[in-house]
């Protein structure tokens, strides 16, 4: 009988494999490796993107800061602007009422009574005069409580006081001045 050695067959099948197992082991390696470094490639320009983009925002976030800015200021100019026009207009609207107060000061004044000074606060108006007696002094307010122009009139001071063998009396007066209550302020200018 004739005797067959396999072992050597056996033993290369073996080393045939591990080659072919080692070549697989390495092409998948390689394999690997580059899906890593395009994965890792691909990662990279995301991020070199992104910060492209969070840079472009920012910048523009700068730009629309600054409009912002200039807008707030604008509102303040405006604000600004608009308050003096206010007061430009009231002071308009205001100013007739000066004219019709000393209109009505001579009006409301009666015979024996004459104003030295005269204060204006506001609506507020201060009055400090002489009169030939108390009775002229309480017919003025009487005159101002019947005025359009003129209301509330309250008697601060009064002395009577003896000047070259008369009487005087020496009056404080306050008043509040007004708009006339009608339906057409503009007939009574």
């Amino acid at each position: 009988m004739a005797y067959i050695n396999l072992l050597p067959w056996r033993e290369k099948k073996r080393k045939e494999k591990q080659q072919e197992f080692a070549f697989i082991a390495g092409g998948v390696a390689v394999i690997a490796a580059g899906i890593w470094g395009l994965i890792h490639i691909q990662v990279d320009g995301m991020i070199t993107g992104q910060n492209n983009r969070n840079n472009f925002l920012e910048g523009e976030i700068k730009k629309v800061e600054k409009q912002i800015q200039e807008i707030e200021e604008l509102e303040a100019t405006k604000e600004n602007l608009l308050a003096r026009m206010n007061v430009i207009q009231e002071l308009q609207s205001n100013r007739p009422q000066s004219v019709h107060l000393m209109d009505e000061l001579v009006r409301t004044l009666p015979d024996g009574v004459h104003l030295i000074n005269f204060v204006q606060k506001g609506d507020s108006i201060q009055m400090q005069g002489e009169a030939q007696s108390n009775a002229r002094v309480s017919a003025y307010m009487r005159n101002i409580e019947g005025s359009a122009w003129l209301d509330k009139p309250v008697l601060d001071v009064i002395e009577t006081q003896k000047i070259d063998r008369s009487r005087v009396a020496k009056f404080t007066l306050r008043a509040k001045q007004t708009q006339p209550r009608t339906d057409d302020e503009g007939g009574n200018s």
